[in-house]
C-alpha cells in the first residue's frame, strides 16, 4: 500500500507533546561546520563562521538572531537552495555536498518542505491544486494527489475552500495552504522561514500549532527561523546564531 494511503488523525504527538528520540537514526538534518561568506565590492562578508546543528525526527527547533546574522542564509544551505563554502549538510543520514545537482533536486523534491512568510502560492490554481502540484512534480499519480491533497485541506478545516484561488483567501487561510503543499509529500525536513511573520498575532498562534501539529504527526523534523519570542518559547528547543555560529537560546 502505498504511504499516500495512511490515516492523516493525529496519533500520540499533538501539540506541545514532547518529542521522542535518541538515536543516530532519528536525525534527520546535519549541519557540520558550514562556512558561508560573500565577496561585496572586494571586502569578504563572513556570514556563517562554523555553524553546526542536529535536528531529529518530530522535533522542532526555534532558529533565532537579529536581522543580517544569516538565517535565512543558513536555512537556504540546510535546504540545498544554495552551496555552503565548507561544511556537509546531511538530509536522512545522506552528505549532500558532493551530490550532483540532478541528486540535490531530488532530494529537495522528496525529503524537504519549505514554508515562507509569503505563501508564494501558484495565482491561477485552485487551493487543492496547489498542494497537488508538488506531488505531481514527484511522480504521484493524479487521483491520489487528488485526495491526499483534500484531506490536508480538511485537516485544515479549509475543505469547503478547495476550489478558491489564493486571492480569495484570507492571509492565514493562504498560509495554511502553503504548509499543507510544504508536507504533501512527506518530507524528512520542514523549513520555515518567518512562517507567521506576515499574520496578526491569533492567526499566527492557529498557524503555528498546525504547523507543529504536523511536525508531531509524521516525523517530520522542522527548523523554524523566527522573531517572534513568543512562539520560539513554544518550541522544543531554540539555537542563536551568534557570531557566525549556533548557541543554545
Amino acid at each position: 500500500m502505498s504511504d499516500y494511503t495512511q490515516p492523516w488523525g493525529l496519533g500520540a504527538h499533538d501539540v506541545g507533546a514532547p518529542p521522542h528520540y535518541g538515536t543516530a537514526e532519528d536525525v534527520v538534518l546535519g549541519l557540520t561546520a558550514i562556512v558561508r561568506n560573500f565577496d561585496q565590492g572586494g571586502a569578504n562578508i563572513m556570514i556563517l563562521r562554523g555553524a553546526s546543528l542536529k535536528v531529529r525526527r518530530g522535533e522542532v527547533v526555534a532558529l533565532v538572531g537579529p536581522s543580517g546574522a544569516g538565517k535565512s542564509t543558513l536555512l537556504q544551505i540546510a535546504g540545498l537552495l544554495e552551496p555552503a563554502n565548507a561544511g556537509e549538510v546531511e538530509v536522512g543520514g545522506v552528505a549532500c555536498s558532493r551530490l550532483s545537482d540532478n541528486r540535490r533536486t531530488e532530494i529537495r523534491r522528496h525529503r524537504l518542505g519549505f514554508i515562507y512568510q509569503f505563501h508564494h502560492l501558484l495565482p491561477e490554481f485552485s487551493a487543492l491544486e496547489n498542494i497537488m502540484v508538488p506531488q505531481m512534480i514527484a511522480g504521484l499519480p493524479k487521483a491520489e494527489a487528488h485526495l491526499r491533497s483534500y484531506e490536508l485541506l480538511e485537516m485544515m478545516a479549509l475543505e469547503e475552500r478547495a476550489d478558491h484561488r489564493p486571492a480569495q483567501l484570507s492571509g492565514g487561510e493562504q498560509q495554511r495552504v502553503a504548509i499543507a503543499r510544504a508536507i504533501a509529500n512527506l518530507p524528512s525536513v520542514l523549513l520555515a522561514d518567518e512562517p507567521t511573520g506576515n499574520l496578526d498575532q491569533k492567526t499566527a498562534d492557529a498557524v503555528f500549532d498546525e504547523i507543529v501539529s504536523l511536525v508531531r504527526q509524521i516525523g517530520t523534523g522542522a527548523v523554524v527561523a523566527t522573531h517572534n519570542s513568543d512562539l520560539a518559547a513554544r518550541m522544543d528547543r531554540t539555537v542563536l546564531i551568534k557570531d557566525g555560529v549556533l548557541v543554545p537560546g
